[in-house]
C-alpha cells in the first residue's frame, strides 16, 4: 500500500532541495537521469570542513541503468 503522506513529504523535501541547490539538481537531471551508457564512470567527492577530500567512483553496469531509470521515473 502506498503511503501518500510519506510521498507528499518526499515531494516537499525534493522541492526544497531543488530550490536550495539548483545547480546540483540540473546536473543530476542533465547528466544522470538522462541516461548513462554502460561503462560510464561516476565519481563522487566529499570535502568536510577541516578534512581531506574523499573520492569514490563506480562503473555503470546494466543493473545500475535500471536503478537510475526507476529513480528518474519516481522523481518526475
Amino acid at each position: 500500500m502506498i503511503n501518500f503522506g510519506a510521498l507528499m513529504k518526499i515531494k516537499g523535501i525534493k522541492e526544497e532541495f531543488e530550490k536550495n541547490h539548483p545547480g546540483v539538481t540540473h546536473f543530476f537531471h542533465d547528466e544522470i537521469m538522462s541516461g548513462l551508457p554502460e561503462g560510464t564512470i561516476v565519481e563522487i567527492s566529499v570535502t568536510k570542513p577541516g578534512e581531506e577530500k574523499v573520492t569514490t567512483n563506480m562503473k555503470v553496469n546494466e543493473k545500475d541503468r535500471e536503478i537510475f531509470k526507476t529513480l528518474g521515473d519516481l522523481a518526475n
